[in-house]
């Protein structure tokens, strides 16, 4: 049997990482397996569904290389095959309808509540032998409720929750078809499972209540359920759900800020799963070691500080070109035009970097003339050092632009004046790129033009 999994968001928002983990998972579990990944729209909720947020979804997953085989597929495209599966199952007898308005609805909770009774529908429209039921009121159209089975339990074992029971008598006759005829969730997803060939169900464990509602339409419509696996709910770093109304940035905004999608894959692919005690992997890697066995039981929290450890630790491992790729663009917005150079800028800068905007500021000053850190030049640039740096410039006019000549005409200046290495190093990083923090001064000066340095170390 073909694996085939599927990532079925609601575009009622904007989609944030823990959502997107909720598609990484079924992702990796269908690439591990050589199986089938479906993007499924679950767009019917027509008052908060927007264009816009099914936008997010898509660009989201393009950026984090999250592939799907088919889709993307959407809900409110298949009304009429919804439509047909109710139709098959009126004459059935699965469903029936109901009369019971939303008034009586509410009474009958409130009556339960009183007497300490779980609110839930309490069968007066569903037939059964001998059963007189009410007069059809005049008028009215009814909602259609799915005949839930009386007795028993609905079980299943779930890969990261274990054995799950719930007794048939917990639940009551869910609605399936409102009066209008459009259908409800937890169907539409039955009828997609079903029609797509789902084989598991990787999702959150906000969806566990639903679970055995669906396994039984499964059944009722004669097919065996998928496999499931409820993941734990992604925490904020204050302990709280992730969710927008708690702070939760959108997956894009990450894009912008310059991660890595191979380290944003590698941080989330923890977030709930490990092998072992590897922290930094690959893409392959983590398709090579994925499976269902390994995924964790509790709830994880995201840690901004630990992503951007995890973004660093790629940065250094990815090749200077293509971090050079990503720079590029950045520098563009900003009103600047690369050359040739910004490989070599990218392997000297990338080893202190968390990001690639960071990256590109420090690109940047190789193209514009950066500010000067104040307090930097406060400290540094001191009327004594001024000889020595013009001492070096003078140097530097006649000098072969390689980084050993210019270490060679530093030390010379360093000899010459008597000055140690920071009396000179610092000033200098200071009027070139504006602190005195950076790799070896040699390397920078090297990486910038002749006439760039000279200008940058005149007097004033």
């Amino acid at each position: 049997m073909k694996v085939r999994t599927r990532f079925a968001p609601s575009p009622t928002g904007f989609i944030h990482l823990g959502n997107i983990r909720s598609a990484l998972y079924p992702w990796a579990f269908a690439r591990s397996q050589g199986g089938d990944f479906i993007l499924r729209i679950e767009d019917t909720d027509l008052e908060r569904s927007t264009q816009a947020a099914v936008d997010v979804i898509l660009e989201s997953m393009q950026w984090l290389g999250l592939d799907a085989d088919e889709g993307p597929i959407y809900q409110m495209q298949r009304m009429d095959r919804y439509r047909a599966v109710i139709e098959q199952m009126k004459s059935a007898g699965l469903v029936y309808p109901c009369y019971m308005s939303v008034a009586e609805l509410d009474a009958l909770r409130e009556r339960q509540m009183l007497n300490k009774e779980k609110p839930r529908y309490d069968g007066t429209w569903r037939p059964e032998p001998g059963k007189t039921l009410p007069a059809v009121p005049e008028g009215v159209q009814p909602v259609y409720r799915f005949r839930n089975p009386i007795g028993g339990v609905v079980a299943w074992d779930d890969k990261v929750k274990g054995r799950i029971e719930i007794g048939n008598d917990e639940l009551d006759d869910l609605v399936i078809a409102r009066p209008d005829g459009t259908p409800t969730y937890n169907f539409c997803v039955v009828v997609d499972d079903i029609d797509m060939a789902i084989t598991h169900v990787i999702r959150g464990d906000d969806h566990v209540n639903n679970t055995p509602r669906q396994i039984n339409i499964f059944r009722a419509l004669g097919k065996e359920p998928p496999v499931y696996a409820h993941l734990p709910t992604v925490l904020n770093e204050a302990g709280e759900k992730m969710s927008k109304r708690h702070g939760a940035k959108a997956v894009t905004w990450y894009r912008d800020a310059g991660y890595l999608p191979d380290a944003m894959v590698n941080y989330l692919a923890r977030l709930g799963w490990s092998h072992g005690d590897d922290e930094i992997f690959s893409r392959e890697q983590f398709l090579q070691w994925f499976d269902l066995d390994h995924l964790g039981r509790s709830a994880a929290q995201f840690d901004e500080a630990k992503l951007r450890w995890v973004n660093s630790q790629h940065m250094k491992r990815t090749a200077d070109e293509a971090l050079a790729l990503l720079v590029e663009p950045l520098l563009l917005a900003r009103g600047i035009k690369p050359d040739a150079r910004l490989a070599a800028i990218c392997g000297l800068f990338k080893d202190r970097c968390e990001t690639t905007v960071m990256l590109a500021e420090w690109a940047r000053k190789f193209y514009a003339v950066p500010e000067r850190n104040a307090e930097d030049a406060a400290k540094h640039l001191t009327e004594h050092v001024w000889p020595a740096i013009g001492m070096l410039a003078k140097m530097l006019e006649g000098s072969p632009w390689t980084r050993e000549a210019i270490n060679e005409s530093i030390k010379e200046t360093l000899r010459a004046t008597g000055l140690k290495m920071p009396q000179l190093a610092m000033p200098v990083r200071v009027l070139v790129m504006g602190t005195a923090q950076t790799p070896s001064l040699d390397a920078v000066l090297a990486l910038c033009t002749r006439e760039q340095v000279l200008d940058r170390l005149k007097i004033g």
